[in-house]
């Protein structure tokens, strides 16, 4: 039913940073002519399938998705979501427009507990009937051949949707979740009842590998042609493996169907163009990086270049926008959304675990007390917050690397001293604001490999945030004397768990977050 209203005033992001304003006279009939009038109002940036989320005023203006046209608000804020080409799903609740991610990249980091899978009709069959058993008198099924096979096949293919390269943790993870959920699997003889299932998996786990490999599939077929009894001059098979070590979810994907190495450049050439203009089409520089972003990884993980190297062929990495883009379509997670919720979740008990380090003696516990004294003396808002709790988190952990973080008097230098950095966050300063570092600077940079590649960021905690993106987008190593710093950030702000045990001093600041 038509409202009366006599307008409609509709602010309508197509991505995180445009947005286009649309006036109706009436409202829409429904969600679909709503999704239509904007492809026709705006067809040369919505060439693709799309649902739309709304802020709810009910919720405090969160993001919902917008499925009864009713629901609309007169005068309101609308988010273009991407969707598969085939699904309409409204699943993502970040605030940025999330990149669409293709078909053949995962969607999903390793799971806390372990999907089971469903397996063949048979086998699926003999389990109920082995559960029910097993539940009445605790006697387990015996499966032949062909009836394993066919679990651990599935298994693998399950494991191997989530990770290549499985950590020992991950398939004990997914062997005691068989068990669990087909009791009647249960190894009476073992104290775990699953580290048989878990042994079959890390053997099945290394064949669904080789069959994948001998496919083509390349972020298994690139550890391949190691040494063996026909090359015995090439390097050792377990030297140099090329796998996600920082859970990674899109490590090493393959090219989009109907794309090829030649294709790819072609587009790679037009996103050098589309960046050299000044009034750039962000839209199209989005939808070319999505594209590409396989044939970037490959360059980027095989080769190893220089940076400078990166930036030339793909100078879009310059851009904040783009980078969030990259790091999502690496780990599948928003990253501002992620690091400033859980970093804000965080803040205020870290700033007690500081205070109370700081009432202690020792070199770290002067550097806090420095620290928070300067903080004291600041308008203590979320933003001075969020860059005490960054700023003192090394020295709460014992390091320091004056080559990461760098000070630029721009009033002494016209250039800042970069040589020899593999990465820094540079802040540039005046005479006036030098002795207030990091809260009041005139601006922040990040330099990578000699190179001043981000600038002019206007808070700490976003060039952090940045400086992180960026060594997933560039696949860098963290600096050697900030490994615990940037370590607590992947694991404990980010949640992008690696598998690898926290050493006792993340561990036990972990744990005192979590009282």
């Amino acid at each position: 039913m038509m409202s009366t209203a006599k307008k409609f005033l509709l602010r309508v992001y197509l991505s995180s940073d445009v947005a286009v304003k649309l006036t109706l006279s009436e409202r829409p009939e429904s969600v679909e002519e709503l999704i239509n009038i904007l492809k026709e109002k705006v067809k040369q940036r919505l060439d693709f399938e799309f649902t739309l989320q709304y802020e709810d005023p009910d919720f405090d203006g969160q993001l919902s998705c917008l499925v009864d046209i009713n629901e609309l608000p007169e005068k309101g804020t609308l988010r273009v979501v991407r969707t598969e080409s085939d699904t309409s799903s409204c699943a993502s609740s970040d605030t940025d427009i999330l990149p669409h991610v293709p078909v053949s990249h995962r969607l999903k980091t390793w799971p806390d507990v372990f999907p089971v899978p469903t397996f063949s009709y048979e086998v699926e069959h003999v389990l109920a009937e082995g559960n029910d058993l097993f539940e009445s008198s605790g006697k387990t099924v015996k499966l032949n051949r062909a009836q394993k096979h066919n679990i651990l096949e599935t298994m693998a293919a399950a494991m191997h949707s989530y990770k290549s390269y499985p950590s020992d943790r991950d398939v004990g993870v997914a062997a005691e979740a068989l068990v669990r959920t087909h009791p009647c699997l249960k190894e009476l003889g073992s104290v775990s009842g699953w580290y048989g299932w878990k042994v079959s998996l890390k053997f099945k786990m290394g064949n669904y590998r080789t069959k994948l490999a001998r496919s083509g599939c390349l972020e298994v077929s690139i550890n391949t042609g190691k040494r063996s009894r026909n090359n015995p001059d090439r390097d050792s098979p377990h030297t140099n493996i090329k796998r996600a070590r920082r859970a990674e979810v899109n490590y090493l994907p393959d090219f989009p169907r109907g794309e090829n190495q030649a294709s790819l450049e072609g587009m790679r050439l037009q996103i050098t163009q589309e960046v050299a203009k000044s009034d750039k089409d962000k839209i199209l520089i989005e939808k070319l990086m999505q594209t590409t972003f396989a044939l970037r990884r490959q360059e980027i993980v095989q080769e190893s270049p220089l940076v400078k190297d990166i930036l030339e062929r793909w100078p879009a990495l310059q851009m904040e926008a783009q980078v969030c883009a990259e790091f999502h379509r690496i780990a599948n997670i928003n990253l501002r959304n992620q690091f400033y919720s859980e970093l804000d979740r965080h803040t205020p008990r870290l700033l007690a675990v500081y205070r109370q380090k700081a009432g202690r003696t020792g070199k770290a516990s002067e550097a806090l007390r420095n620290i928070l004294k300067l903080y004291d003396q600041q308008v203590q808002d979320i933003d001075i917050k969020r860059t005490t709790a960054l700023w003192a988190l090394s020295a709460y952990l014992c390091e320091d690397d004056p080559d990461f973080y760098k000070t630029w008097n721009t009033e002494e230098t016209d250039e800042p001293d970069i040589t020899d950095t593999p990465v820094a966050l540079v802040m540039m300063v005046t005479e006036s604001t030098l002795e207030m570092v990091p809260f009041t600077p005139d601006s922040f940079s990040i330099a990578v490999e000699d190179n001043m590649m981000i600038m002019s960021i206007s808070r700490f905690s976003d060039a952090f945030a940045m400086v992180f993106g960026l060594m997933y987008v560039l696949h860098l190593d963290y600096p050697s004397k900030l490994t615990n710093t940037f370590t607590f950030i992947q694991k404990v702000v980010m949640g992008l768990d690696d598998g690898k045990p926290l050493k006792p001093r993340l561990l036990s600041l972990k744990h005192d977050l979590l009282q």
